[in-house]
């Protein structure tokens, strides 16, 4: 795992995110010694969530095409 220098991310933070985003984190020390993590955010929802459609129909319409779709099998 790379460590990189203060001035270092500063430089290139688009390029850590990436990499955070690629490899699970990305770690930042300071002069200091102290070190930072950096990692991508989980989800918390599923990525085939998706806004619904709405088309208007009524429940007549909607019993109508699912019957017609029925009888072309």
């Amino acid at each position: 795992m790379n460590v990189y220098t203060y001035s270092e991310a500063r430089q290139k933070l688009a390029a850590l995110l990436d990499k955070a985003a690629r490899d699970g984190e990305v770690r930042i020390r300071r002069r200091d010694g102290q070190v930072f993590v950096i990692k991508p955010q989980t989800r918390r929802s599923s990525p085939l969530d998706i806004d619904g459609i709405d088309l208007n129909l009524t429940l007549p319409e909607i019993l109508q095409s699912i019957q017609e779709g029925r009888r072309s099998y």
